[in-house]
């Protein structure tokens, strides 16, 4: 065997048979690989891992955080101010008491803790592939040199024959060599629950999905039932989950639309932040022509600078969107990434898997179909309670012989058990049965009852290839030779099925109480209501029985299925869950286009959907297959009209994302299987299903659902709105304030001689972050938790592209900025000349620049109360919905006086004793900030109600 070569990696390994697997691996099904061999090959192929790309190592992370251009500025600006000090220092400019180097200080603890808030957020490690790594089994049986051997899983190699059996997990991809009763629980990588019957005898089409590769077997799947044994076609990155491993490493993350617009803000604000410091450095030493003032006017334009920049922004909004993700996992949304939280009030596209999700993932019968009539059932999940009705009349089917023979079929020909658990009906085994268990229930008949009465004595089971199972029960009671509606016989064979292959098996046909020849008519007459049934997305089973006077062989399947006597159809559906057509209606009002995405039937799918409100009658349906044949740019052209996708494997769901990005769309994707891990990183927003999902995808998610509930997400998109929505309250607010602050300091520059002369500016960098972070920090935190708007879903979504000062913020900040400023010079000019000319009373003639610091601070608590709303008036909101502002108001007015009447605290910001008269001249100018407001609602709302 030595000399082997690697086959392509595209080698379509389930085209070939068992023995052109072998000879393309070159490996014997009966002796396996021997050691030396399997040595060679382990160099060749390398270990059984899945490998990790690298990313950004934890120094990269924190390094990266110092990029930011605010931060930056602040830095530069920190390392000026320490220059000054220094320079005042070796000068003896010293004022007494005073503290050097506390500007400097200040301004880099800032600097630190906004880095450190911004590496908890980026250094959360991705563990998708940790998870990835978790489906491998530690230990496998292989044969080697014709021994059974137990290896470690990274020792596996192609070539390498691997025996599996019932509780294993599959630990490589392999072609299946033999198989005995072998399934495998698939859902892992498929997102399909249901396990699937391998088969090594067939070879299959080279376009097949994963999903119906039945001669195959995938690393990570789990062994359900049987045994069998398995030649290693693929190891490490060459495995299926490689490939998706591979996949969830190449997306690369993009920025979020508020990342997006904090960059385009830093960006805008630092630019400012320069050209004032060129105007009034340069501007200055133009205008004075002497550079004896640079010291004096670069302690202004450094004040300057602190007050352009929000220092306290980056903080306010990571606990806004903490706040945002508590509010939704009360709303059952799991947020994982916090910047997330934005990003769902940007959604454009919801894309849903139907099960589970958009349906209750519980079968229930909608109606019976003998051949006299169609009683419809009424009643939700598996709880068996509901109404039979024929016409909108009820009746008792227990009193209908032909209902009541269908009904007991669906008891007997079933494996499933109905149960009550902690006040919730469930099922324990296949969903099918539940609905037919389900449906007798309603009728009386309990499967435990009739169990005891007619027991099991053999049955035929069901496969994939026979469509059908039977079961052959005895009466040993004579419980049913008494019934004219069965024959005398001790036993009775029910068998259920796909109609067309239960109803060609059948020669009778029960009508009432009798059983006659089944006519030709009668036939068409099954088939064409089974035809529209399942044209109407409904899954349709056949149900017939046949007396019999002994139990048939094990084998004789073929000869005892024969003969049958048909009872009828019976129709279930997957039932849309009640509360998601109402969430469809409000992402339609919300300008939001739901999706849907399924890898059942197109025509269930449609079905669904039209029911929903998803699509309409008549929409295009795209399927798994053409999909496949596309291209990209074609994909892309269709996207903005398709909504519904049938047939899809997980893996098609990337491509449907990236499409809709490409076309301009914040798109949201569900996922629950390993293969919609790629799908997931690559959305805008990925969604895990919190109770039918794997680790990996919720790993590579940004939201998990805990209910798997569409209606959640809908749920989460409102909070998103409202977080984004407070997220440019605030900073209305705070950016306000600071333009405010920046032309108070130039216009003093300007209007009070001794600034110019001494760089003696009103308010220090010290003062300034106190200003930033406690007095703008503490009622912007309370802002985060307004309550939503009533309108909140009424108005389409944000635009992604959308600048963070569009819909009139950049206007409000200005406005707002230059009234504060002008409220804050003329309180500035006045105080200046009476504090100059009141110092009989001992009091510092500098105070003055207390009463401008006081008189801003003051006048942004006016400002916090009255922007809580942009139409509504102060007094006409309730004030119970936000405590959190009052509380805010009332706190940092407290603290902004103790600044002032507090010894150790007005020495350490330098500011000056106010008494009573001037501290109500601060109070009474602030309060015109509140009334200015409430004006400019009073005059929009007259304005606008003119114009209509």
């Amino acid at each position: 065997m030595s000399g082997h070569s690697l086959p392509s990696p595209n080698t379509a390994w389930h085209t070939l048979d068992t023995v052109g697997s072998l000879a393309t691996l070159n490996s014997d099904r009966t002796t396996g690989l021997s050691e030396q061999e399997a040595a060679t090959r382990l160099e060749q192929y390398g270990t059984n891992e899945l490998e990790e790309s690298g990313g950004r190592s934890s120094w990269e992370i924190l390094i990266d955080q110092f990029k930011n251009v605010m931060l930056l500025m602040l830095i530069g600006v920190a390392l000026v101010s320490g220059i000054l000090d220094i320079i005042a220092l070796t000068q003896g400019n010293l004022k007494p008491g005073e503290v050097p180097f506390k500007d400097t200080i200040a301004i880099l603890a800032i600097v630190v803790l906004n880095g450190a808030l911004g590496y908890i957020q980026e250094s959360r490690a991705e563990q998708a592939l940790a998870a990835l790594k978790q489906l491998s089994s530690p230990r496998v049986r292989v044969l080697r040199g014709g021994r059974v051997s137990e290896v470690d899983s990274k020792y596996l190699v192609p070539g390498d024959v691997m025996l599996v059996e019932a509780g294993t997990q599959v630990s490589a991809d392999g072609r299946i060599l033999e198989a005995a009763n072998l399934q495998i629980r698939e859902a892992a990588l498929t997102g399909e629950a249901e396990a699937v019957s391998k088969n090594a005898n067939i070879t299959v089409k080279e376009d097949a999905m994963p999903a119906d590769r039945i001669n195959m077997t995938y690393q990570g799947t789990e062994v359900v039932n049987g045994r069998g044994t398995v030649l290693v076609t693929g190891t490490g990155m060459r495995t299926e989950l490689g490939k998706i491993a591979a996949q969830i490493q190449g997306v690369e993350s993009e920025p979020t639309p508020l990342q997006r617009r904090m960059d385009q803000l830093s960006q805008a604000l630092v630019t400012g932040a320069l050209i004032l410091v060129a105007i009034v450095v340069v501007g200055g030493l133009l205008i004075s022509r002497n550079f004896g003032l640079l010291q004096n006017l670069l302690q202004t334009s450094l004040s300057m600078a602190v007050a352009v920049v929000p220092e306290g922004l980056p903080a306010v909004i990571t606990v806004t969107l903490a706040i945002g993700t508590q509010r939704m996992v009360r709303r059952n949304a799991l947020i994982r990434k916090l910047p997330a939280v934005e990003t769902l009030g940007s959604v454009t596209t919801i894309c849903s898997d139907k099960t589970g999700t958009l349906t209750q993932n519980k079968m229930v019968v909608q109606s019976l179909h003998t051949i006299s009539a169609s009683p419809k059932i009424t009643g939700q999940g598996y709880a068996p309670d509901g109404e039979f009705l024929l016409d909108g009349t009820k009746i008792i089917p227990a009193e209908q012989p032909e209902f009541r023979a269908l009904l007991l079929a669906c008891t007997v020909c079933n494996d499933s058990i109905l149960q009550q658990e902690a006040g919730e009906w469930i099922i324990l085994g296949d969903p099918t049965e539940g609905a037919l268990l389900t449906a007798a229930a309603k009728a009386g008949l309990e499967r435990d009852q009739w169990n005891s009465k007619l027991p099991r004595v053999a049955e035929f089971p069901f496969s994939s290839d026979r469509k059908r199972m039977s079961v052959i029960v005895e009466d040993a009671a004579g419980l049913l030779q008494s019934e004219t509606d069965f024959l005398a016989t001790p036993y009775l064979m029910f068998t259920k099925g796909s109609p067309e292959i239960v109803l060609e098996r059948c020669q009778q046909i029960q009508v009432g109480d009798q059983v006659e020849p089944i006519t030709q008519v009668q036939r068409s007459q099954i088939l064409e209501r089974n035809n529209e049934l399942a044209g109407n997305g409904l899954r349709v089973l056949g149900f017939a029985y046949k007396p019999l006077q002994g139990v048939p062989s094990e084998t004789d399947e073929e000869g005892a299925e024969q003969d049958l006597v048909w009872l009828g159809l019976v129709d279930m559906l997957d039932a849309p869950r009640p509360e998601v057509r109402e969430a469809v209606k409000r992402c339609r009002t919300a300008g939001i286009r739901p999706v849907m995405i399924t890898g059942d039937h197109q025509l269930t799918a449609s079905a669904i959907a039209q029911d929903l409100g998803i699509a309409k009658p008549g929409d295009e349906v795209l399927i798994g297959r053409e999909l496949e044949a596309m291209s990209q740019q074609e994909l892309e052209s269709h996207v903005d009209r398709v909504s519904v996708y049938a047939r899809v494997a997980p893996e098609h769901k990337l491509r449907i994302v990236q499409a809709l990005q490409k076309t301009g769309q914040i798109a949201a994707m569900t996922g629950d299987g390993v293969n919609d891990a790629p799908a997931l990183k690559q959305a805008d927003i990925g969604i895990a299903m919190g109770i039918t999902g794997t680790d990996v995808s919720k790993e590579a998610s940004d939201m998990v659902l805990l209910d798997d509930n569409f209606a959640t997400i809908v749920s989460a998109t409102e909070e998103g709105r409202v977080v984004y929505t407070n997220i440019r309250r605030f900073i209305k607010y705070i950016l306000g304030s600071n333009i405010g602050e920046v032309i108070t300091i130039a216009a003093s520059v300007v209007l009070i001689p001794a600034v110019a002369a001494t760089g003696s500016v009103p308010l220090t960098p010290l003062q300034i972050l106190w200003m930033n972070l406690v007095t703008d920090g503490l009622p912007a935190l309370a802002l985060a938790v307004e309550p939503a708007e009533p309108n909140v879903m009424n108005r389409p979504p944000n635009h992604p592209g959308e600048s963070i000062f569009a819909r009139g913020l950049g206007a409000y900040m200005i406005r707002i900025g230059i009234i504060l400023a002008i409220l804050s010079v003329a309180t500035m000019v006045w105080a200046y000349d009476w504090t100059t000319k009141n110092t009989a009373s001992g009091l510092d003639p500098d105070r003055w620049k207390t009463i401008v610091f006081t008189t801003l601070c003051l006048a942004q608590m006016g400002h916090a109360i009255a922007i809580r709303s942009n139409s509504r008036l102060t007094i006409e909101l309730n004030p119970f919905t936000n405590l959190y502002v009052w509380g805010a108001v009332v706190l940092t007015s407290i603290l902004q006086l103790a600044l002032v009447y507090v010894e150790p605290l007005r020495r350490f910001f330098g500011t000056h004793y106010l008494p009573f008269d001037e501290l109500m001249v601060c109070v009474g100018v602030s309060a015109l900030m509140f009334v200015w407001i409430e004006m400019e609602k009073l005059f929009i709302r007259f304005y606008f109600s003119k114009k209509r």
